[in-house]
C-alpha cells in the first residue's frame, strides 16, 4: 500500500479553495463538517485497515479529503453523496488529484439511507465521517443492506461512538449498541478532536471500529421481532422488563410469562441484556400470547 503524497490530499487552504469555487457553506441541517488534516484522513485510513484488494464504500464524502485517501489505499471507492453540489464536484476533485486512480471510483449521488444496491463489485469495507443528525441510522441501514462489508470504520459524535461500543450494564447502553452488535463486534477505535474539522464541531469525534460476525444470533426470531423488542425495553428504559415490555406483550403479565419462558428475570432492566438475550424473548413472544403467567 503505497503512502499518500501531500499532493494528492485536501489541506486547510485547498478545502476553503474547493468550496469557495463551488459556493459551498457547511450546513447544520446535513451535519457537515469538512476534515481539513491531512494526517486525520491518514490515521483513518491506516486505523480502518484498508487492504488493496477492499472494496470501500463511503458515506458523506464532502468536498474529497477522505475519499482520496482510500483512492490511494483501496482497488476500489465508492462514494455516496446526497448534496447536489457535492456529488456533481467530486469526479472532477478525483480526477485532478489522482487521475491515476480515477477509474477505480464511482459516485453514487443519492440518500445514504434510501441506497440499496452500489455499482461494480460488493463493497468490503465501510469507512465514513458519518454526519452526526444520521449517522446511527445510516449505520445500521448499510451492514443491514450490504452483508459483504466484513469493517466498518465510521468518524461519529464521541457521545454516538460511546452509544454504539457500550457493552451491557453501562450507563449509555442502548438501542444503538444493541443493534450494531446484531450485526458486529463494536470497539471504541480511537478519538478526534474538534479543530481537524472544517467548521470545528462544538462537540468532540470518536472513531468506532465494526467487525461483522463471521456467523449471525443464533436465534429462530426474525431481525425485526428482535429489534421491536429492543425499542420496547428502551423506550422506558428505567422501568423493569416486566413493565417496560407489557405494550410489546399486551399485558404486563404476558411480558412476564416471556421473560420467565426466556430464562430472563422480569425484574431486570434492558440496559443488562445481551443481544442474545434480546433474541430469546423474540423467540419467546408466542408464551406471551398464548398463556398465562408463571407464578414465582
Amino acid at each position: 500500500m503505497s503512502s499518500p503524497s501531500p499532493d494528492t490530499l485536501l489541506g486547510p487552504a485547498d478545502i476553503r479553495e474547493l468550496a469557495a469555487a463551488l459556493g459551498v457553506r457547511p450546513t447544520k441541517q446535513r451535519g457537515q463538517n469538512f476534515v481539513i488534516d491531512a494526517n486525520t484522513v491518514r490515521r483513518i485510513v491506516r486505523t480502518a485497515g484498508v487492504r488493496d484488494d477492499d472494496v470501500v464504500v463511503e458515506v458523506g464524502p464532502g468536498l474529497g479529503s477522505l475519499t482520496l485517501a482510500l483512492l490511494e489505499a483501496a482497488d476500489r471507492v465508492v462514494a455516496v453523496e446526497i448534496d447536489d453540489v457535492l456529488a456533481g464536484a467530486l469526479p472532477a476533485t478525483v480526477a485532478a488529484r489522482l487521475p491515476e486512480r480515477a477509474d477505480r471510483f464511482a459516485l453514487v449521488h443519492s440518500d445514504a439511507m434510501h441506497v440499496t444496491e452500489l455499482p461494480g463489485p460488493a463493497p468490503t469495507a465501510l469507512v465514513a465521517n458519518l454526519p452526526y443528525n444520521v449517522a446511527v441510522p445510516v449505520l445500521l441501514h448499510m451492514l443491514d443492506t450490504f452483508p459483504s462489508i466484513e469493517r466498518t470504520l465510521v468518524m461519529v459524535q464521541a457521545e454516538v461512538a460511546d452509544r454504539l461500543a457500550a457493552p451491557p450494564g453501562s450507563k449509555v447502553y442502548g438501542v444503538p449498541s444493541v443493534k450494531a452488535n446484531w450485526y458486529a463486534e463494536v470497539k471504541r477505535a480511537g478519538s478526534i478532536g474538534r479543530n481537524v474539522f472544517w467548521p470545528a464541531p462544538n462537540v468532540d469525534s470518536g472513531l468506532v471500529a465494526l467487525t461483522r460476525r463471521t456467523e449471525p444470533i443464533r436465534t429462530t426470531a426474525s431481525k425485526r421481532e428482535v429489534f421491536a423488542v429492543v425499542d420496547a425495553a428502551f423506550a422506558q428504559r428505567r422501568k423493569t422488563l416486566r413493565a417496560a415490555l407489557a405494550g410489546w406483550a399486551g399485558s404486563a403479565a404476558a411480558a412476564e410469562t416471556a421473560l420467565v419462558a426466556a430464562g430472563i428475570s422480569p425484574q431486570a432492566r434492558g440496559e443488562s441484556l445481551t443481544v442474545e438475550e434480546f433474541a430469546r424473548i423474540a423467540e419467546n413472544a408466542e408464551h406471551a400470547a398464548n398463556k398465562e403467567p408463571v407464578q414465582q
